[in-house]
């Protein structure tokens, strides 16, 4: 079960065998969460320090090339979940993802902060985004919002 913003709307996602009554609790339940995690603050400056921590904590052989520039949350990325400009080593999140859990988040931004060493999506950049221990959780967890909300987002 997640709950995220599209926009204006708040998606909620539960298993579709749910009775009226189980529905009508967790879509309340799902909506407190989402409010709870967007009052903890979702500013450019906290994305800017998770980004850093989980760089030095999973990247920390890389400290001039997985240390971006800026970080931000933008409201354009509608074909994906963040993208990097290894250039000017800069990374940008979509917005769509503030309600996500906060494990999802680091998740992609760990797959842009390993962009900023490894360019293209080849074994050398795998591996980098294997040392997150819930990579592949958060893989199928963006896969199935993408999915049940026919979103057609991809990683990059």
């Amino acid at each position: 079960m997640s709950a995220y913003r599209d926009g204006e709307r708040v998606v909620v996602l539960i298993p579709a065998q749910f009775s009226g009554a189980e529905e009508r609790e967790w879509v309340d339940k799902m909506v407190a969460r989402l409010a709870a995690r967007e009052r903890r603050g979702h500013t450019d400056e906290a994305l800017y320090d998770r980004a850093q921590q989980l760089a030095e904590r999973y990247l920390p052989e890389y400290p001039h090339a997985a240390n971006p520039v800026s970080v931000k949350w933008v409201r354009n990325q509608n074909g994906r979940w963040g993208s990097c400009t290894p250039a000017d080593q800069s990374i940008r999140i979509s917005d769509r993802i503030q309600g996500f859990p906060d494990w999802v988040v680091d998740y992609v931004l760990l797959h842009e902060l390993a962009h900023l060493v490894v360019a293209n999506h080849n074994a050398a950049f795998w591996g980098l985004v294997a040392r997150y221990p819930r990579a592949e959780r958060a893989r199928g967890y963006l896969e199935g919002v993408s999915a049940a909300a026919g979103l057609g987002v991809s990683e990059d």
